[in-house]
């Protein structure tokens, strides 16, 4: 591992050790985020990384939202925390954990899947989260 790391990053490739393919990907996605939301806070866990403003706003897993045969190769999940039910194809799972909070977990695999449509979801994930 290079030597000049901060904590964080050694942390987030050590997370992303066992899925190299797609941590170019989440490389990207978490610039972008911190380009738009510099105030975020990161936090790497053991089984996510979670990314937080008041609260928690989003989350990127490994989770299997699919049954495999209906995943790609190479995935990681990113869960938004929305005020409503998330219409979309892209939307791999969605539950309402308690009344008027909606978790959406959307499968991230290709640096397309880093969209516009994807960050004005994140916006809204936000902003939902800096008002609760």
């Amino acid at each position: 591992m290079e030597e000049n790391l901060t904590p964080i990053k050694q942390d987030t490739m050590l997370f992303f050790d066992g899925h190299p393919k797609v941590y170019p990907i989440y490389e990207s996605f978490e610039n972008r985020l911190l380009h738009l939301y510099p105030q975020t806070r990161i936090k790497v866990q053991k089984t996510q990384i979670t990314f937080s403003n008041r609260h928690v706003f989003a989350c990127v897993s490994f989770m299997r939202p699919k049954k495999r045969s209906e995943l790609p190769a190479a995935y990681f999940v990113l869960t938004l925390g929305l005020s409503y039910p998330l219409e979309s194809e892209r939307a791999a799972v969605k539950t309402e954990p308690y009344p008027g909070r909606w978790t959406t977990h959307i499968l991230i695999s290709a640096a397309s899947d880093l969209d516009q449509e994807l960050f004005d979801w994140v916006k809204q994930a936000y902003e939902f989260a800096e008002c609760k």
